[in-house]
Formats: C-alpha cells, sequence, structure tokens
C-alpha cells in the first residue's frame, strides 16, 4: 500500500447512502473493512498533504475519453481549491479496462513512481492523450514521455522491461471489478468522520465542490 507517510488508514470507515452520488451498501465490520481495503490498495501516492482531512480516490484509465476530460476540466479546481490548500488528498488507482495500451501507460507511471515523479507522468499521460486505442500510448511514445518529465532513461526501461508493476496494476483492477465498477472515471471520497460517498463519471466541478464543502462542515 502506498497511501503515504501519516495516513491513518480507514478501515473503521462507517458506509452512507447519497442517491444522487451512487452508494456503498451497509455491512458488518468484516465485510466492512474488506471494501475499505479495496479502496486503498495499490494506489498511487498521494497527491496534496497527508494530513488533509478528505481523502478522494479515482479509479481511471489513462486512454478514457472522460477520464481525459476530468483531468482537464475539473481536476485543476479541485488541486487549486482543495489539494493545494491542504483540505483534500487525491489518490489514483488504475482500471485498465480499454486495451493493452491502457495496462502499459498504467504500468509507465507506476515505473515513474520509482523516481518520484508518478504524479508528473500521470499528468503527461493524459496531456498526450489522443483517443482509445490509437496508439498514442504506444512503448515508443511511453519513453518519450518519460523524457518529458526528466526520468533516468535506463531506469525506467528496465522496470518496463521487468513488469515491475504489473502486480500492483492487475491488483487495482482487480479492486475495481470486486467493488463492482463498470466504467471510467469513478471515484470514493472518504469524509473526515470516514463515511465514504462514491461519485460516478466525470462529474461537474461543483459536484465535488458541494460535497467537499458538506464534509468539511459535518
Amino acid at each position: 500500500m502506498v497511501f503515504g507517510h501519516g495516513f491513518q488508514n480507514p478501515l473503521t470507515a462507517n458506509t452512507q447512502q447519497d442517491a444522487s452520488l451512487g452508494k456503498i451498501p451497509s455491512q458488518n465490520d468484516t465485510t466492512q473493512k474488506a471494501a475499505m481495503n479495496l479502496l486503498i490498495d495499490n494506489t498511487s501516492p498521494i497527491l496534496g498533504s497527508d494530513n488533509a482531512p478528505i481523502t478522494m480516490i479515482e479509479f481511471g484509465d489513462y486512454q478514457c475519453f472522460y477520464c481525459n476530460q476530468f483531468y482537464h476540466t475539473t481536476e485543476p479546481d479541485i488541486v487549486k481549491n482543495y489539494i493545494n490548500t491542504g483540505k483534500v488528498r487525491m489518490v489514483f488507482k488504475d482500471f485498465v479496462i480499454i486495451g493493452q495500451d491502457s495496462v502499459n501507460a498504467a504500468h509507465a507511471a507506476h515505473c515513474a513512481q520509482e523516481q518520484g515523479k508518478f504524479w508528473e507522468y500521470h499528468d503527461a499521460l493524459y496531456n498526450n492523450w489522443n483517443g482509445e486505442n490509437t496508439g498514442w500510448a504506444s512503448s515508443a511514445n511511453l519513453r518519450a514521455f518519460a523524457k518529458d518529465v526528466e526520468l533516468n532513461a535506463t531506469q525506467f526501461g528496465q522496470c518496463m522491461t521487468q513488469s515491475r508493476y504489473i502486480s500492483t496494476v492487475q491488483g487495482s483492477l482487480s479492486d475495481a471489478k470486486n467493488l463492482g465498477l463498470t466504467g471510467t472515471p469513478d471515484f470514493f471520497i472518504i469524509a473526515p468522520d470516514r463515511s465514504v460517498t462514491k461519485i460516478v463519471g466525470a462529474q461537474p466541478y461543483d459536484v465535488f465542490d458541494g460535497l467537499f464543502k458538506s464534509k468539511l462542515k459535518s
């Protein structure tokens, strides 16, 4: 698990239903803990403060049109108003459902993580997005993106060749399936009281803003 230093595992999280945003069903303690593990295992490093009161978990596929749309239209305001101000921390989980290039791109981001640049590489992938299964995430292009974010090319290449993080990518995919997810992006918001709210799809900023404000007041 790579949630970062200082993260308190919210295994005793309460569950909550919100008809407009989706829900996590009521569960007994054992099932509840298992469901929470599906959210917090096989993740990226934290974006934001380890001590932020709200955790946002995104399940995404780098080839996904709507994930790319979210990245460009909604995520910047979340980063500016909530992540950079210490109110929300974000992690990314791979739900690679479109094709092999999705798997390769996800693995490449974890290889970049070895050099402390997961989020820079994550951004490079979305900034170079060019459709689904069009070849933009080819092996050659993934190496080019590594150069763009100033990774050590030899280390990155060895990581890719050795498939060092394929178990993380496959584990995250399995987590998503076990949570019943069927598309990307999907989000889970863990509030300060450890309740969990699911947001389905690339919703506009106002949906996240309203939820964050509500949870910070409660």
